[in-house]
């Protein structure tokens, strides 16, 4: 009787124990299904409340810019009497307009010519073989660990000894060509096939002619990037324009405001309604380019 028994008695067991170890399976299942939703609920309420604390301070200056002069010392988010009255006193006691459209040419011209010249370079760079290109490739790169505050001296010698102050280009010259943009570009041109570009030179295409046509098309999300960001940085440039322009109908629109708010001293509503004007047209480019700008800070860590 106990011989037979216990054949009988090992598939038994053998069944209990798979029965637990599926219970201890679904029961880690249950924990992890209810971890999740609360882990993702207590990211999005971190990730709202850091987003309300960047955004406050936009919101509060747009209010303030609304308030009257008696009432921009409220605690109160909303106006009480909302006015526009703020903007137009600072368009018509400031040249606002001036500053604005020099910014404006500053910032767009110097995108254009850094989108053109940066991947130029590095299409050169990246697809042409001849003597010294790594060595001029790492002298370029070498230019990104000299801080701005030791070329403000040169540039503005250069500037005063060229006749270049208080002029467009004086503004524009530092910043036509970066080196960040040359690294960025050729990264990009050295996933672009070999293959692809001697093909179109068998097919007769000029060298000019395959980097327009064919390989720049092809970094379109790299460039879209450095476009943004190299219109961003010189809107708000600050030091350097401060520096080499002198009249005020030449100052760009950081330096302006800058001026205008100490002249203004007290007067906080005449202040935030000019900042609030200087952001209109950051917010047009983040709006229209969001998806570019977000692909742009991704590919920036991804590619090197």
């Amino acid at each position: 009787m106990t011989s037979e028994s216990l054949p009988h008695a090992q598939p038994d067991a053998v069944m209990d124990q798979k029965g637990t170890t599926r219970q201890a399976a679904s029961t880690v299942v249950q924990k992890k299904d209810w971890r999740r939703p609360v882990a993702r609920f207590l990211l999005y309420l971190i990730l709202l409340i850091g987003g309300l604390g960047m955004v406050f301070p936009f919101v509060w200056m747009v209010a303030s810019s609304l308030k009257d002069a008696s009432d921009i010392y409220s605690l109160s988010l909303i106006p009480p009497d909302p006015t526009l009255g703020n903007y137009r006193e600072v368009l018509n006691e400031t040249p606002f307009a001036r500053w604005f459209f020099n910014s404006l040419v500053v910032a767009l011209i110097t995108t254009a010519s850094v989108a053109f010249f940066d991947s130029l370079v590095g299409y050169v760079l990246a697809k042409f073989r001849f003597p010294g290109r790594t060595v001029i490739f790492l002298l370029m790169l070498s230019t990104l660990m000299v801080p701005t505050e030791m070329l403000v001296i040169p540039w503005f010698v250069m500037s005063i000894n060229l006749g270049w102050t208080d002029s467009y280009w004086g503004i524009m010259f530092p910043g036509v060509i970066s080196a960040f943009g040359i690294f960025l570009m050729r990264q990009f041109f050295m996933g672009v096939p070999n293959d692809l570009i001697d093909a179109a030179r068998i097919d007769g295409f000029s060298e000019f002619r395959i980097f327009w046509k064919i390989a720049l098309p092809l970094v379109k999300p790299a460039l879209a990037a450095l476009c943004i960001f190299t219109f961003l940085g010189n809107w708000n440039a600050y030091i350097w324009p401060l520096i080499v322009v002198r009249s005020e109908e030449m100052r760009t629109l950081p330096v302006g405001i800058a001026f205008f708010s100490s002249e203004a001293g007290s007067a906080f509503h005449l202040i935030m309604a000019a900042a609030a004007m200087a952001t209109i047209p950051v917010i047009i480019v983040f709006v229209i380019f969001q998806r570019q700008i977000i692909k742009g800070i991704a590919l920036t860590g991804v590619k090197g």
